[in-house]
């Protein structure tokens, strides 16, 4: 993809998931369902950070497109480096899982993850640009542009330190309020939790290596001669 092409594709991407979250700012929380409890507000789900971690990545995305058209190949160059790696550990992987995990147990029991009482808050289209939209926009940044991934042992371990973090997250806040952030945890014992978050993370590693798989089958050798060019080397 053209460079000119690929900034108004992150610069959309970016203001889209800006709307998006803004959008969920603005639901009003008097009519929250009672499944709804308020600490932490929106940020205590994976939805919505992972919204978060998209418009992050489609600005740093934006800016490096930028400075390589204004000719600020140095500036572009450390830039680039955190795109790649902001992508392939986190911005792929977990934009991945949440749809695909979300859509899992909403077919199985939606109760479980999304209560049929948010119907009446959430709209329909925002349900899907949280929950669907978000994959379609990942497997179009693998076709648009190539991305270096790291060495396999530190992606995993920043991959495996981010949910380590959410999950002591989850953790706080239940024993803050005695409340799941969803309702699926409950169903858990202890050491069935444990093995739940595990098999998580298990389930979120192989999507960063499907990530990585596809980055290599498209583009192949040309990751190398590609990315030369757009650092300016």
């Amino acid at each position: 993809m053209e460079i000119s092409t690929l900034t108004v594709y992150h610069c959309l991407a970016f203001v889209w998931y800006f709307f998006v979250i803004y959008s969920i700012i603005c639901l009003r929380t008097e009519e929250r369902p009672s499944e709804v409890f308020l600490y932490g507000g929106q940020w205590k789900y994976l939805t919505v950070l992972n919204l978060v971690l998209q418009a992050v990545f489609y600005g740093v995305s934006f800016l490096a497109d930028v400075l390589r058209l204004i000719k600020k190949l140095r500036c572009a160059k450390c830039i680039i480096s955190s795109r790649d790696l902001l992508f392939s550990v986190l911005a792929f992987p977990v934009s991945t899982f949440v749809s695909i995990s979300f859509w899992t147990l909403y077919t199985y029991n939606r109760e479980l993850v999304y209560p049929k009482s948010l119907d009446g808050v959430i709209p329909l289209w925002l349900n899907h640009a949280m929950h669907t939209a978000i994959l379609p926009v990942a497997l179009l940044e693998i076709l648009a542009t190539p991305h270096h991934y790291p060495a396999k042992k530190k992606g995993v371990i920043l991959l495996g330190c981010t949910a380590f973090l959410y999950i002591i997250w989850v953790l706080w806040i239940y024993f803050v309020t005695g409340e799941w952030v969803y309702p699926l945890f409950a169903s858990f014992s202890p050491a069935g939790l444990g093995a739940f978050f595990i098999s998580n993370l298990a389930i979120i590693v192989c999507f960063y290596n499907f990530g990585e798989f596809l980055n290599r089958m498209i583009w192949g050798d040309s990751i190398v001669i590609l990315d030369y060019k757009q650092k300016g080397k």
